[in-house]
């Protein structure tokens, strides 16, 4: 009798034990299931595998935040400006049909496909803040398409196993004071009220809509905050922090999974100001490096705050130097465990991986850029006849399309990338 009892015992324990052991292997897979996102691990990020994540990659500039000496011009630097350069040129409906070609033709899934073959395995995509509004914006007063943009990098992205991080280079108000934010002069971002909500509802809003996609690694907040041209820098610079939390909390609300970019003032160079490194498990920092020395010195403060903050630190510009500078500071990035995407993919001619041939008919534009605009009365004796200036514009999207472009190869080679073919 108490050899079946024994037994029946044995036999239920046997049967709880595993279903015991079902049910936990039945969590831990649901567990592993659940990591789907890029996570911050100390210094590093790590794929959902497990395995870590060095980023090596560019930024899709110019593509949805036009900078002026990307097409030759140098006065006319900010996307306001240059879509008043090309409305004198052409009108305004013109204007707004270039936009649109620019937008399908500079940036296809031809450049996200020659991008992932390099062996990159990231993507900066700087954008306007105006792409998720209804302002005036790239040919559209109303029904902006940012998410139809970024949806259609996000889909080019994941077919090519590629990370995508959301850059927002131009936030309301402007966050730096200079052509890059499209600002009017001043960073006004950090003492306007009204941007600021703005600013951390948009975020809110991209969050939400994104909340559920592994291809996007993570939201950068702000693109180079707080330039060095201000007499109240050190005020300015206090400031941004408290906006820093204050867009987490409001990705946090829709959003827990994502990480979240902190840029530093001062072009993303001076840490000095970001006291808090904690209040969010997801955060991770991010610098920009242009000129100098292509040593380890030049960057000892980045590194120094990596070090202390505990959180991996991301090189997200560096470039427009010789190809020889250009690998002497990968190879200064890749020992200090810095991820990096190089500024820019592609522009005008050369200093980036791919170079767009200008058409013949340019310099004509360029010249009226770069001529005086200050009367009506300038600007009718100064541009060139219409027909020519339409011409011009039409060829360039025609020169900037991916197979139209020229690869620099030893712009490539020197990002620690491979060309194609080679």
């Amino acid at each position: 009798m108490n050899v079946i009892k024994n037994s029946i015992i044995s036999g239920v324990s046997a049967m709880l034990l595993a279903s015991v052991s079902w049910s936990c292997a039945g969590q831990a897979d649901a567990a592993k299931e659940e990591v789907k996102f890029v996570q911050v691990k100390g210094h590093d990020l790590v794929k959902p595998d497990g395995s870590k994540l060095f980023i090596v990659g560019t930024n899709l500039g110019n593509w949805l935040n036009p900078e002026g000496y990307m097409f030759g011009f140098q006065r006319m630097n900010a996307p306001r400006q240059i879509n008043d350069l090309f409305c004198h040129l052409v009108g305004p409906d013109k204007t707004a049909e270039f936009w649109k070609q620019f937008k399908d033709n500079y940036i296809t899934k031809a450049d996200i496909d020659y991008i992932a073959s390099t062996g990159a395995n990231t993507i900066r995509l700087p954008f306007h803040y105006k792409l998720f509004t209804d302002e005036d914006y790239m040919g559209l007063t109303s029904g902006q398409d940012g998410f139809a943009r970024v949806d259609s990098v996000v889909s080019w992205c994941r077919a090519n196993d590629l990370y995508l991080i959301l850059d927002m280079h131009d936030a309301p108000g402007g966050q730096t004071g200079d052509n890059i934010d499209d600002s009017y002069g001043y960073p006004w971002l950090l003492e306007s009220e009204k941007s600021q909500k703005q600013f951390c509802d948009i975020w809110q809003t991209i969050a939400d809509y994104y909340k559920d996609e592994p291809v996007i690694l993570g939201y950068e907040l702000i693109n180079e905050p707080v330039a060095t041209y201000f007499d109240n820098q050190d005020e300015l610079n206090a400031k941004l922090e408290p906006l820093h939390k204050r867009a987490v909390a409001a990705i946090r609300e829709v959003d827990k999974n994502h990480v979240i970019l902190i840029g530093a003032p001062q072009w993303n160079s001076n840490f000095e100001p970001l006291k808090d490194t904690e209040y969010d498990p997801q955060l991770m920092f991010t610098c920009h490096r242009y000129g100098g020395d292509a040593t380890a010195p030049a960057i000892q403060s980045y590194i120094d705050f990596r070090d202390k903050s505990g959180r991996p630190m991301f090189m997200g510009e560096i470039g427009h130097n010789t190809d020889e500078w250009q690998a002497d500071f990968v190879k200064v990035m890749k020992d200090n465990n810095i991820g990096y995407t190089f500024w820019p993919y592609k522009k005008r001619d050369n200093s980036c991986m791919m170079g767009i041939q200008m058409p013949e008919e340019w310099e004509e534009v360029v010249r009226f850029a770069e001529g005086p605009h200050h009367t009506f009365a300038e600007v009718r004796e100064a541009k060139p006849d219409r027909v020519k200036a339409q011409v011009a514009l039409d060829k360039f999207i025609e020169q900037c399309k991916h197979e139209n472009c020229v690869p620099q190869e030893g712009y490539i080679t020197s990002m620690g990338l491979k060309v194609p073919g080679k």
